[in-house]
């Protein structure tokens, strides 16, 4: 029985639902796994389902294709990054809790991934992504709904009408323009690491203002 000031406990989740999320979750692991060995285009869903020992029909079960697997987790860090996003204050300019919340998830990106899949896993799989020409077009569409999401979300934290007022889409286009600059130059360095990740972020993001308003032309 609930007493006052005191939040019910939420029900852990049956035998049933647990096996079912290891099944998703190792078909999840295999999937990118092989994507990052053999390569994306070369894996069928033959292979990874014959990975975890289970049916073809049992990985439809859960994803809609490779497609949907190679993005499962990238979907699952980018949640996490909108709810560093909502959890900002509400006293903060947008510039400032998007880059505040982007770095916030970098160091926290563990709470959203290592239940799944190593961080290490994920990082080599965004580097497929950005190689890979079908999955890149895919990361660009799937972007285009994120960001979406993020503008309505600081149109909301600003009490604006985001189809009224452009500035929360603008501020959106230019940091996700940043984020897959920032992902293109750190997929194709040598240094492939979380940390280098998150400084090359912080390095860019900082550049914005400077970038948009300073005169680039040195004096000779």
């Amino acid at each position: 029985m609930e007493t006052a000031g005191t939040a019910e406990a939420a029900p852990r989740p049956g035998l049933r639902e647990r096996k079912k999320r290891r099944t998703r979750d190792a078909l999840l692991h295999a999937a990118l796994a092989l994507f990052t060995t053999k390569g994306y285009e070369r894996t069928t869903v033959d292979e990874i389902a014959e990975a975890v020992g289970v049916s073809q029909r049992t990985f439809f079960r859960y994803f809609g294709g490779k497609e949907d697997a190679a993005f499962a987790v990238q979907e699952m860090v980018e949640a996490h990054f909108v709810e560093s996003l909502r959890a900002r204050p509400a006293g903060e300019a947008p510039l400032d809790a998007l880059r505040r919340a982007v770095l916030e998830s970098w160091d926290t990106i563990n709470d959203a991934v290592v239940s799944v899949v190593p961080v290490e896993l994920y990082l080599r799989m965004f580097r497929v992504i950005e190689s890979t020409p079908a999955l890149l077009a895919a990361h660009l569409r799937r972007s285009a709904e994120t960001e979406e999401e993020i503008a309505r979300l600081l149109a909301a934290r600003e009490g604006l009408d985001v189809d009224a007022d452009p500035r929360p889409r603008l501020a959106v286009a230019v940091f996700g323009a940043v984020m897959r600059v920032t992902g293109r130059q750190w997929s194709t360095g040598e240094d492939f690491s979380l940390e280098a990740m998150r400084t090359l972020t912080a390095t860019y993001l900082d550049h914005i203002g400077p970038a948009l308003t300073g005169n680039w032309r040195t004096t000779r």
